[in-house]
């Protein structure tokens, strides 16, 4: 072989090296889909992402380098959860990450494939999204948020600083959160204080939500418990005027209802739990089945605790109560 033909065809072997190298390299990229039913640019919403990138980066998983995340954001509207659903299972990717109930019923009806790791749904068992905690069986398992006892901490803590409360409301929109009315039929054959009363309030749009809370004004010790619900939180803002404008006692699972002038939060650290999903999704892309990894619980919650709000309701948070918030915002 002459030398001019032997140095052609290094040359050609070298060009295409780093060719292969790199199809190698894009074969070992995995692909996650992750769906939330919150905007984009909502706090929460960014909360929950950085958390969930923090505990991949832990597990030597990095952006860029060996995976590749598609995302996808809503403000809870079902027609749009279906086609991001759709849409993402039309990329094949190794595990989809979903938030919520509408998202989750949404996926499962259009992947039986697709290991789907839940964040933040309730009752998962009780909406037939699992089999069992335990052993979730087929392609879903996930980290579940709220369970029906945590509604008796809610009115305690609301009776905590506003001792005269007599009437709670449980604010849902039954269509997204529709396990509510069974955990109320459970409360009721729980023991609890005398003259105590818990009532669903079901609402579907901005003008029920302000009825509802316009009644609460009107009835002296009333109270508001705006509950983990993803139109709920999509509409806080409605709910925040509401309570605000006709001087309702509230509680919400969320602390950014807190930040953003809610009197008080107890729940969940949502951050937390979409941070421990990761883990799942590690696992999962490590040749783990979802059907095998057992649907786990909330281990870490948090209090927080709005003074201004308070004051502005004419309700005095003594020290040793806030003592025992995560935050207290002046």
């Amino acid at each position: 072989m002459r030398r001019r033909e032997f140095i052609g065809i290094l040359g050609s072997v070298a060009l295409s090296f780093p060719t292969n190298a790199r199809a190698q390299r894009a074969d070992r990229t995995r692909r996650v889909g992750v769906i939330l039913a919150l905007a984009e640019a909502d706090p929460e919403a960014q909360s929950r992402i950085q958390a969930f990138r923090f505990g991949l980066r832990d597990l030597d998983w990095l952006e860029g380098r060996n995976i590749y995340i598609d995302y996808r954001y809503s403000t809870g509207d079902p027609v749009q959860i279906k086609e991001q659903a759709k849409e993402l299972v039309s990329l094949a990717p190794d595990v989809i990450v979903g938030n919520g109930t509408p998202v989750l019923t949404a996926l499962r009806q259009v992947t039986t494939s697709i290991p789907i790791v839940f964040s933040i749904v309730n009752d998962p068992m009780g909406q037939g999204f699992v089999s069992s905690m335990s052993r979730p069986g087929a392609n879903i398992t996930g980290f579940s948020f709220i369970d029906f006892p945590i509604i008796g901490k809610w009115v305690g803590l609301l009776k905590d600083v506003s001792p005269n409360l007599s009437r709670f409301a449980l604010m849902f929109n039954p269509d997204t959160s529709p396990y509510y009315d069974v955990y109320l039929r459970s409360l009721e054959r729980l023991p609890r204080p005398i003259g105590v009363e818990i009532s669903a309030a079901p609402v579907r749009n901005d003008t029920e939500i302000e009825q509802i809370i316009a009644g609460l004004g009107r009835e002296t010790g009333s109270g508001l418990i705006a509950a983990s619900d993803l139109f709920i939180i999509n509409h806080r803002e409605a709910v925040l005027r509401s309570v605000a404008t006709h001087g309702v006692p509230n509680l919400s699972p969320y602390r950014q209802f807190v930040r953003e002038g809610g009197l008080m939060s107890y729940g969940p650290d949502t951050a937390d739990i979409f941070r421990r999903a990761a883990s799942y999704v590690d696992r999962i892309l490590r040749g783990e089945k979802a059907a095998d990894l057992p649907v786990q619980s909330p281990i870490r919650f948090e209090l927080a605790i709005n003074i201004t709000a308070a004051k502005a309701l004419g309700l005095t948070i003594h020290d040793s109560f806030s003592m025992l918030a995560d935050e207290v915002i002046e």
